[in-house]
């Protein structure tokens, strides 16, 4: 197959910006919160030309401890912005989001990156970062789900076991739905990018398998301990 990729140049690039701009557009039309959408483009472009820059620092390094750092920065955010969703419970809650996420998701890239792909060194940036991100990232909305609907039912005086399960089925609508669609509905990121740089489809695929499996699997892992601290604190709190 042809290994070459179609380089975008900056100025067609810019032409990529047009349906999300109409889309800006129709939002000011109808009077409804544009200046947030204009505000997300504007900072999706920044956040990716700088992480393209730094990346390419990091891909170049050789230091394993640098790829710490970076997994320790992407873990800690990972575990504050998964409280978006409970922002008056988010210091109380951070210390429970942060260890769902580093056992969860931290289990699941160990087990991915050096069994299943046995990177060579253990570190390697090109695979390690990426799949870091993916995992945690998974990690990250499941928490944030889970978080979100357990205080819902709470509120709702549904029992705490009872809102931990619903909590745990709703944080995992996204991915499973995912695990359905995939192959049917969308090519998802990983495949369609070895796609276009003239991977084999059949190689693609099974990477994609392990990147579905990796993701449903961290996501449903950490929203479960996640849950299980929060309903045991909530349970310690109702028997005071």
């Amino acid at each position: 197959m042809n290994n070459s990729i179609q380089i975008i140049s900056y100025s067609h690039l810019g032409l990529a910006f047009i349906p999300a701009l109409v889309t800006v557009a129709i939002l000011y039309w109808w009077s409804l919160d544009f200046g947030n959408a204009l505000y997300g483009i504007f900072r999706m472009l920044l956040q990716l030309l700088l992480v393209g820059y730094f990346l390419v620092y990091i891909f170049s390094s050789n230091s394993s401890l640098v790829i710490l750092a970076v997994l320790t920065v992407m873990v800690l955010m990972a575990g504050w912005i998964s409280l978006r969703s409970v922002r008056d419970k988010r210091l109380e809650f951070f210390t429970k989001s942060l260890l769902a996420v580093i056992l969860g998701g931290g289990s699941t890239l160990i087990l991915v990156t050096q069994v299943v792909v046995r990177l060579d060194p253990w570190f390697l940036p090109r695979y390690m970062i990426p799949l870091a991100g993916m995992i945690f990232a998974g990690a990250m909305n499941a928490v944030s789900l889970a978080a979100e609907r357990f205080m819902a039912e709470l509120s709702r005086d549904v029992d705490y076991k009872e809102a931990r399960g619903i909590a745990l089925k709703a944080s995992l609508i996204p991915r499973t739905n995912s695990l359905f669609a995939v192959g049917l509905v969308s090519l998802p990121g990983m495949m369609t990018g070895q796609i276009l740089s003239g991977i084999s489809p059949m190689i693609a695929a099974r990477y994609q398998i392990m990147v579905m499996c990796m993701i449903f699997g961290s996501a449903g892992i950490s929203a479960t301990i996640f849950l299980m601290l929060l309903s045991r604190a909530v349970k310690g709190i109702e028997e005071k």
